[in-house]
């Protein structure tokens, strides 16, 4: 990569290290780091929380709110890393409303491991709707400027791939 993107989306499905990976990005970066989790309105996160999967009605508005926040960043000269699943391409369209010039990490990693690291945690997203996670995930197209890391190696392996990838 020639220059280091300004706002970077590490996506992909619940439990695959987005927080992490993107919580040493920014740092690395001196970025904005912005958990995606964060911004779901409360109807959201109780659907989640009950074991209902999300639908894009549901996730549209919250998209749209990350959108305006990276916009805002954008405008008063902040470099951002945003943690989101950003499952879909027209998710990830969504986004790139704040900013087009976003760049995707995507941490990859089976359903095996995923869903042992999310038995393990203390997170509304119940081990449950990670099959309808891995359902709804598009991989990232040609057309979309992004990397691809490993998210089973260790996490200080797979954070410098991703520093590497954006640098």
């Amino acid at each position: 990569m020639t220059h280091t993107p300004r706002h970077i989306v590490v996506m992909g499905v619940s439990g695959n290290g987005k927080s992490t990976i993107g919580a040493a990005l920014a740092d690395h970066l001196g970025a904005v780091f912005l958990e995606g989790d964060e911004f779901h309105p409360e109807a959201n996160v109780a659907k989640m929380s009950a074991g209902t999967p999300l639908s894009d009605e549901d996730r549209w508005p919250w998209l749209d709110i990350l959108a305006a926040e990276i916009a805002r960043r954008d405008a008063s000269g902040e470099r951002t890393v945003l943690a989101c699943s950003a499952l879909r391409h027209a998710y990830r369209d969504r986004l790139r409303a704040g900013s087009p010039g976003l760049f995707f990490v995507h941490p990859v990693a089976d359903y095996d491991t995923i869903h042992t690291r999310m038995q393990a945690r203390d997170h509304f997203m119940p081990p449950a709707l990670l099959t309808s996670q891995f359902d709804t995930l598009e991989e990232l197209r040609d057309d979309e400027p992004g990397q691809v890391v490993d998210a089973t190696a260790p996490p200080n392996v797979v954070i410098a791939e991703a520093i590497a990838a954006v640098d």
